[in-house]
C-alpha cells in the first residue's frame, strides 16, 4: 500500500472573483479546509471534518449536506504507476459522478494522485438547506452566516452523529444516498408521509440513513459489528469484526431496504 505523504498549499492564480490552489495530496483533509476559510475562501465548508486526505477526494467526489469536490474542482496531477509520468487530469477526464470517478473504476489503481487544484470564490454562495444547517444556525441566533459559522455548524453536526475513528471502527458512510424517479418517490411518500426527498436532475435523491432507520436497523449490533446508534448510515466494528462479517451485515441491509421500498442501496466504501 503507498500512503501519500506529498505537502503544500500553493496559489496558481488569483483575481477579484476567485483563485486557484494547488494543494498536496498528503495534506490532511480538515486541515485543508480550515485553511481555505482562514483565507477567506468559500466553497469548501459544507465538507468540513470529512476525513481522509486531499488526495483521496477527487477519487470518490466527496460530498456533504449539499456539495461535492467536482463543483470546486479544477485540476489534478497524477503518477501513472505504469510509465512513472506525471499526467494532468481536468474535471471531464475524472468522470465525477454521485461519490465516483474514472479512478475508482477505468483507471483504479494505475495513477497515484500527488496534488489537487482548487477553484474557490471569494464570494460566498451557501448552501444551508440540506440537512440540519439552517435549523442548527437559527437556532444559535446566526440570521447572516458566513462560511466561518456554516463549517463550524458541519463540524457540530457531524461530531453530534458520527462516531470517531480512532474510538469506534468505522468508514464513515457506508451507502450512497439512492435517486429515484419521481413517481416512485411520490408512491412511496404517500405511504411513508415522512420520507425526506431532495429533487435532482435525475429524480429524487432520498437520505439511505433514514431508510435504514426505518427499516428498523439503527442501532442493533450483530456480534462484533453493528449499525450506529446516532447515525444508522455507518456500520460500526466493535473490535474483533472482520471484512466479510461487515460485507455479510451491508448485504442484509441492502436486502431488507429492497423489499420494504423496493430500493437498491449501492455501497459508497471501497472494499480492498
Amino acid at each position: 500500500m503507498i500512503r501519500v505523504e506529498l505537502k503544500g498549499i500553493k496559489v496558481l492564480k488569483e483575481n477579484s472573483d476567485e483563485v486557484l490552489i494547488e494543494v498536496g495530496a498528503g495534506e490532511i483533509w480538515q486541515d485543508w479546509v480550515q485553511y481555505s476559510i482562514n483565507q477567506g475562501w468559500a466553497g469548501l465548508e459544507n465538507l468540513s471534518l470529512i476525513p481522509g486526505t486531499v488526495g483521496a477526494s477527487p477519487m470518490q467526489n466527496i460530498g456533504a449536506y449539499g456539495v461535492e469536490i467536482k463543483e470546486v474542482f479544477h485540476s489534478l496531477k497524477a503518477l501513472s504507476r505504469e510509465t512513472l509520468e506525471i499526467q494532468e487530469f481536468d474535471a471531464l477526464a475524472c468522470r465525477f459522478g454521485y461519490r465516483e470517478s474514472v479512478f475508482k473504476h477505468e483507471l483504479k489503481g494505475q495513477y497515484v494522485i500527488t496534488s489537487v487544484v482548487f477553484r474557490l470564490k471569494k464570494q460566498a454562495n451557501l448552501h444551508l438547506d440540506y440537512g440540519a444547517i439552517r435549523e442548527t444556525l437559527e437556532a444559535k441566533g446566526i440570521t447572516n452566516p458566513g462560511i466561518r459559522d456554516v463549517s463550524q455548524v458541519v463540524i457540530e453536526i457531524r461530531q453530534s452523529k458520527l462516531p470517531d475513528p480512532k474510538e469506534i471502527g468505522n468508514a464513515g458512510s457506508f451507502f450512497k444516498n439512492p435517486t429515484i424517479s419521481e413517481k416512485h418517490y411520490s408512491a412511496l411518500k404517500n405511504e411513508f408521509p415522512a420520507m425526506p426527498g431532495y429533487p435532482n436532475e435525475e429524480g429524487v435523491k432520498v437520505p439511505a440513513g433514514w431508510l435504514i432507520e426505518q427499516a428498523g436497523w439503527k442501532g442493533k449490533k450483530v456480534g462484533e459489528i453493528g449499525v450506529h446508534a446516532k447515525q444508522a448510515l455507518v456500520l460500526v466494528n466493535f473490535g474483533q469484526g472482520k471484512g466479510e462479517d461487515i460485507k455479510h451485515l451491508a448485504a442484509e441491509i441492502q436486502k431488507s431496504i429492497q423489499e420494504k421500498f423496493g430500493i437498491e442501496l449501492h455501497p459508497e466504501v471501497n472494499f480492498i
